[in-house]
């Protein structure tokens, strides 16, 4: 993965972002939409967060330091944890905010103006989204990807607000005007509840790397990769143990070998049951911590 070609997406991401939720905020107030300005502060804290994640980036790319030697790779899923959790904030108190809108019988709203915002950022948010794609491809960003999801989340909301904008004022003009009050409400409503998957993922899964929970698609590399191993005279059996954090992968794995194993081997040999079992793991050597220890006292497993 290109360090470089992440940050730069995350940087660009950043300043479309503001740009974005200034005009939520800026057009939010002047249509008198609730709805647009939710969209503004959500593309705020976005904002921030990507900020936070290009922080993160920049100090996993660090080599590892006396204080932190096994590197900088746990702050990734802390810090998508944290996005996720504020952004689960701000929908619940958006939608706490939409049904009181529409209890307290709902406002009158400038659509034309909410129209011209809906389609500047509805643009904006499927440009994002097609630039991030084709950068990922090379970059292959958990980051990046979560940032580019959140962009397409944003183009279809968006883009489904334009569409009720639009229906809703041409409602003006017919019989139902009286329900064109609760317009923006009810979009606040649906627009909470259609965010609400994305930060719920988030902390999902940035949970189970925080609780170190064993991703079962590495544990099962990792004993496909030591089925031909173990078939070597001599070894008897094995135990391992692998955890995920961020883009980092630890795996321990403890062989237990007859006590004459080792008699007449060298380091080489032993080096060589270790390359084979690397081998046999797609996980890049950069994002991993690998150890393989011998010994004929299963107490050591």
């Amino acid at each position: 993965m290109s360090t470089t070609l992440e940050q730069r997406a995350l940087k660009r991401s950043i300043m479309m972002t503001l740009l974005v939720s200034s005009l939520g905020i800026a057009f939010g107030l002047m249509a008198g939409s609730r709805s647009i300005l939710f969209d503004g502060v959500f593309s705020t804290i976005d904002a921030a967060m990507s900020a936070l994640a290009l922080v993160v980036t920049r100090l996993i790319a660090r080599e590892v330091s006396q204080r932190f030697q096994h590197g900088y790779w746990h702050l990734e899923p802390l810090a998508a944890a944290l996005n996720g959790a504020i952004l689960l904030l701000l929908c619940f108190y958006a939608f706490l905010n939409a049904v009181q809108g529409l209890m307290s019988g709902g406002h009158e709203l400038a659509f034309g103006v909410a129209i011209i915002y809906a389609v500047i950022v509805a643009s904006a948010c499927f440009t994002m989204f097609a630039y991030q794609r084709r950068l990922n491809r090379d970059a292959d960003s958990e980051f990046v990807r979560i940032d580019m999801q959140g962009w397409l989340l944003a183009a279809l909301i968006t883009g489904a607000l334009l569409v009720a904008f639009a229906i809703a004022l041409i409602l003006q003009q017919t019989r139902y005007a009286a329900f064109t009050p609760y317009v923006d409400s009810l979009l606040l409503a649906i627009l909470t509840l259609a965010f609400l998957p994305v930060p719920l993922g988030i902390v999902r899964r940035a949970m189970k790397e925080v609780f170190l929970i064993a991703p079962s698609a590495v544990d099962r590399e990792v004993h496909a990769a030591m089925a031909p191993v173990m078939e070597q005279d001599g070894l008897l059996e094995y135990s391992s143990h692998v955890a995920k954090a961020g883009r980092g992968h630890f795996i321990e794995i403890h062989i237990v070998t007859r006590t004459d194993f080792a008699a007449g081997r060298g380091v080489a040999e032993l080096d060589e049951i270790r390359a084979a079992i690397a081998a046999g793991l797609c996980i890049p050597a950069e994002h991993r911590w690998f150890t393989v220890s011998f010994t004929a006292d299963p107490a050591w497993t």
